[in-house]
């Protein structure tokens, strides 16, 4: 009985603190969907062609020696503080003699100070639920010992409190479940554009551009077959 007495004393301690952390995740949840908003709002003039012009315009900046120029290029096209400072280390690093290495390193931890942003949603989409169960559970106890003592008030009130924990709970895993969609798009987007930029602001890509082989009358390349 001692056990049994103490794991009821327990969920009784976790009443008021399950409550209130679901009305604050509830909250969380609705603070993220408006950051969320405004994270889409600064995306609503992205397209390839401005990416594209953007890092034509860094290539040429560097190949007169103006990497200010170019850095300010690229943070133009960039969406948030850490994309800024991803594009800003391509040009940083570019003239380091490891400098393949070096932005591999610096996309990389972009890349995790991205899934850093996530795990912000990911959490509550297993938080609310779980909050959601416990605060269903907890009230059970003195609604059946209302309803075997006939107190029919005491039976009601917790009866709602249980109902209510798990609509807010199950509220906030949704929520939190389409914001971390729409993020994860996003950020995806975001991590491809660093790598196009990446990719054409190499060293050898702005100072030996590629240059198409002539056209001859028999094609761009002709191919002797046979005996002369």
């Amino acid at each position: 009985m001692a056990i049994e007495e103490f794991l009821f004393s327990i969920s009784d301690a976790l009443r008021w603190p399950v409550l209130v952390l679901a009305l604050l995740a509830l909250a969380w949840s609705i603070v993220e969907v408006g950051i969320l908003l405004a994270e889409i709002w600064r995306r609503r003039l992205r397209s390839f062609i401005g990416l594209e012009g953007a890092v034509g315009q860094a290539g040429d900046l560097l190949a007169r020696g103006d990497a200010a120029g170019a850095a300010s290029e690229l943070v133009s096209v960039s969406w948030n503080g850490s994309m800024a400072e991803a594009m800003r280390s391509i040009i940083v690093y570019r003239d380091f003699p490891d400098a393949d290495n070096r932005i591999a390193k610096s996309l990389a931890d972009y890349d995790y100070r991205s899934m850093k942003r996530l795990e912000r949603t990911r959490i509550l989409v297993r938080m609310g639920p779980a909050l959601g169960l416990m605060g269903t559970l907890i009230p059970l106890s003195p609604a059946l010992a209302g309803l075997a003592e006939g107190n029919v008030d005491q039976l009601t009130e917790n009866l709602r409190i249980a109902f209510g924990v798990t609509v807010v709970g199950l509220l906030t895993g949704a929520v939190a479940f389409a914001v971390s969609l729409v993020r994860d798009r996003l950020y995806a987007q975001d991590f491809s554009d660093v790598e196009f930029a990446a990719a054409e602001l190499t060293p050898q890509a702005v100072e030996s551009p590629l240059v198409p082989p002539p056209v001859g009358p028999a094609g761009p390349t002709s191919v002797s077959l046979g005996n002369p």
